[in-house]
């Protein structure tokens, strides 16, 4: 009877486990975003631009992702890691997904970007690969670059109209 009892109790404690795996990255995992006050062609174009460095697996402007390929970081992650507790790593890789969103605020068009990094370490060959948090420098570094290149095409648009206007001034004259 006991044995039955445990058979039927099992899953609901594992069950609370991944609850508390689905609590921690709701709770503690904030995915970079962004809203950017431009048309959705010219963020999806700035994306394009920032990801070209990337060894890109998918895109498809239609559905607004980007996904790379898994890319090897190994060096970076003991890098950063060499100043704190934890031992090296044997190997570390991870991949980017990014997502464009087209929405409006207030009459105007505006373009939601989400950049979410899922880094993999492995320690030894016998553990296998784990999953890490990001820190989330690389994420809202690539945001911040996206919004240099939109404010640099906003600029030189309005360079060119201002070049327009005086042009059309002066041969009304």
């Amino acid at each position: 009877m006991k044995f039955y009892l445990l058979i039927i109790l099992l899953p609901l404690f594992h069950g609370c486990a991944n609850y508390e795996k689905f609590r921690e990255v709701t709770e503690e995992l904030e995915i970079p975003t962004k809203i950017y006050r431009a048309d959705y062609n010219q963020t999806w174009q700035a994306v394009i631009q920032v990801m070209r460095k990337y060894d890109i697996a998918q895109q498809n402007q239609e559905a607004g992702f980007i996904k790379t390929r898994w890319m090897d970081n190994t060096l970076e992650v003991n890098f950063t890691d060499s100043f704190g507790s934890a031992d090296a790593v044997k190997a570390a890789k991870f991949k980017i997904v990014v997502n464009v969103v087209r929405g409006f605020r207030a009459s105007r068009e505006v373009t939601k970007v989400t950049i979410y990094k899922r880094q993999l370490a492995e320690q030894d060959f016998l553990q296998g690969w784990k999953e890490m948090s990001a820190d989330g420098i690389m994420e809202k570094t690539l945001l911040y670059r996206i919004e240099r290149l939109i404010a640099t095409d906003n600029k030189l648009k309005e360079i060119d109209k201002a070049r327009e206007k005086e042009q059309l001034q002066n041969s009304g004259l």
